[in-house]
């Protein structure tokens, strides 16, 4: 059926003036698309069974486990570890005072190398001193910035916070469940590999145009079995307002909601126009856009207001290598401007890798596509962590007061080795 045929055969639907429909061909409705999400009771048995790359939580829905995948380079399975703290395992320098704590999404945990591959043991090596990691591949900045509430408020608390914001971690940020989008294409290994379940997120209400934060539906190990059910999936994502435009924007879903994207629209103050057809899909991803990024601008008010509030020093960093670098590059403007001038002009201290690999690549006689398969296996290859490290370090040996060991000038004849030689006391 073509487009436009399918559009005329929409227009004298039930729905008529509630759902806009257009979407790629072969595309479902979102209730469809919700009813394929609903997961087998085998997957959320093995999940909470163990071993599993992660594990349950209440609050974000899941954090790290033990496990062993199969996803490193040269066909190599990576050492995927935890600490008692939930943190990922550390061997660098763990008996000297930890300082930094960093918090993100799975370019912060360092998904695809092993615990001793990733840039914060590449970073700690040369600091001589640990540096945390409580990152998760999966979380939006809302869940990362959720784990550094909670672990922050702990006995494991550091003075020196980093928050990782990476790619479409605004749009996961409002999302409820993200499984429901990742579905498709994501392969849960019959469950070790499953995350992505319902967590505390983000949402706007229409109604006053604020945003709400909310609480895990699903905070418990036994409500999980109702993700086994498509009708629930139905009936506590159907409205929700991300999950539909992302999903429309990726072409999974031919409909949208016209009162509730209208309503939003007029929220953010931006002009969709039903009539343009033709260019419906380009609307809801920019809207989707602008969405998501005022939800990342309220969190990062939240997060100094905390740092703040608790004797913190706060690094945002920032890195989206798969589309606003890869924009950049072709020298189109980055779609995350508004967070950039955000930092700016609040005075944030950050680090922006995007700039970074930039500079890097204008190096090497190398298409695009080549340098980034020098650094990059989907994430990041330890080589990639190895210059990440390298590439923060000056700003965060500027931003540790006092500086760090290796950059005290220490006098080599009297320096105190206790904590760095093993089995010295």
């Amino acid at each position: 059926m073509q487009r436009r045929e399918f559009i005329k055969m929409a227009a004298v639907a039930p729905l008529v003036g509630k759902v806009g429909t257009v979407g790629a061909q072969g595309a479902v409705t979102f209730e469809e698309f919700l009813r394929e999400s609903a997961v087998s009771r085998e997957v959320i048995n093995r999940f909470l069974r163990g071993p599993s790359w992660a594990r349950f939580d209440p609050e974000v829905g899941y954090v790290l486990g033990n496990y062993l995948p199969s996803d490193g380079i040269d066909g190599s399975a990576t050492i995927s570890t935890i600490q008692a703290n939930g943190a990922r395992a550390s061997h660098m320098y763990t008996g000297k005072r930890c300082r930094i704590n960093t918090y993100g999404n799975s370019f912060t945990h360092c998904h695809q190398v092993s615990d001793g591959e990733t840039w914060q043991e590449y970073l700690a090596a040369h600091l001589g001193e640990p540096v945390r990691n409580f990152g998760m591949g999966g979380f939006g900045v809302y869940q990362a910035y959720r784990r550094m509430l909670k672990e922050e408020r702990s006995d494991h608390g550091a003075e020196y916070v980093m928050l990782y914001i990476w790619g479409d971690d605004h749009i996961r940020t409002l999302l409820r469940c993200r499984h429901a989008i990742t579905n498709r294409f994501w392969n849960h290994q019959g469950g070790s590999m499953f995350h992505g379940n319902f967590w505390s997120h983000l949402e706007m209400d229409l109604d006053t145009g604020r945003l709400i934060e909310k609480e895990n539906l699903l905070s418990t190990p036994a409500a999980l079995y109702h993700m086994t059910d498509p009708q629930f999936m139905v009936d506590h994502l159907k409205d929700d307002l991300a999950l539909r435009l992302y999903a429309f924007k990726l072409g999974y879903i031919r409909d949208l909601d016209r009162e509730q994207t209208g309503r939003l629209a007029a929220r953010l103050d931006y002009p969709f126009d039903w009539n343009r057809e033709s260019t419906l899909i380009q609307q809801a991803s920019e809207l989707l856009d602008r969405y998501s990024l005022r939800a990342t601008l309220y969190i990062l008010a939240k997060a100094r207001e905390f740092a703040t509030q608790n004797g913190r020093k706060l690094l945002v960093i920032l890195f989206d290598p798969y589309r606003a670098m890869a924009d950049m590059q072709k020298g189109g403007a980055r779609y995350d401007q508004d967070i950039v001038d955000y930092l700016g002009k609040e005075k944030f201290d950050y680090f922006d890798m995007n700039e970074v690999h930039l500079r890097d690549y204008k190096k090497y006689s190398l298409t695009f596509e080549a340098y980034m398969k020098e650094y990059f296996i989907g994430h990041y290859n330890p080589r990639g962590n190895n210059f990440f490290a390298y590439s923060i370090k000056n700003m965060v040996v500027n931003w540790l007061d006092p500086k760090p060991i290796t950059y005290r000038k220490p006098n080599p004849e009297s320096n105190e080795f206790k904590g760095y030689i093993v089995g010295y006391h």
